[in-house]
């Protein structure tokens, strides 16, 4: 039974790995679902490593949900123009792909402060800034839940 709980938990932090990359699904929650499941059944990790876990976890959905926005912001964009490209991110995801999204944003957050009265190269600065840190999001997302993993089959398998 231990195995298969260990496969099954493994799986799910594989998932979490897998959909770090791919937009939309949540990559944490898979990745800590397996921790937690491996835990509830077996009482391990102790309290230590599971509370790392979760704090890794936590740090993971930080980095998925705000780093675009912070990096927009840093960038100059406005809070409008952060919004308005969440918002044509998510309009153009799933009908051109994150590739499309990645654009989106881009072209959004360029526009918007245009029109805010921003110069080319301030609106620019902006876009690239926020397409940089959605890029960087995803790729600290692998990062993390790979760590996760990793740690996961040393702590607990091996």
């Amino acid at each position: 039974m231990v195995e298969l709980v260990a496969a099954l938990a493994v799986a799910l932090l594989v998932a979490g790995v897998v959909g770090s990359v791919v937009p939309v699904v949540p990559s944490a929650v898979l990745s800590l679902s397996g921790v937690y499941v491996y835990w509830w059944t077996t009482g391990e990790p102790g309290t230590l490593a599971l509370a790392a876990f979760t704090l890794i976890g936590l740090l993971v959905v930080v980095v998925d949900y705000f780093a675009g926005a912070i990096s927009a912001k840093a960038g100059g964009a406005s809070w409008l123009a952060t919004l308005l490209g969440s918002v044509a991110a998510a309009a153009t995801l799933f009908v051109v792909g994150p590739l499309g999204a990645l654009v989106a944003v881009a072209v959004t957050i360029f526009l918007v402060e245009a029109y805010r009265g921003k110069s080319r190269s301030a609106g620019a600065k902006a876009a690239l800034y926020a397409t940089v840190g959605m890029l960087g999001s995803t790729f600290m997302q692998v990062v993390l839940t790979t760590a996760l993993l990793i740690s996961f089959v040393l702590v607990v398998l091996i």
